[in-house]
């Protein structure tokens, strides 16, 4: 199961990371702190999600 959600997560931290950066943009946050801050929320969420996700699969 761990080869699977490694699978998994550097699919849905991508997906997690665009999506925060996406949205720290759009509430005018535009500096690199915000942008780098946004993406390390995205990528920290995306352990337990891909970790629930391989499980479902599996």
């Amino acid at each position: 199961m761990t080869r699977l959600m490694m699978v998994l997560f550097s699919i849905i931290s991508t997906s997690l990371m665009g999506a925060a950066i996406v949205v720290a943009l759009t509430m005018g946050l535009d500096t690199l702190r915000p942008i780098l801050g946004a993406a390390a929320i995205g990528f920290v969420a995306a352990i337990p999600v891909s970790w629930f996700v391989a499980r479902q699969i599996a």
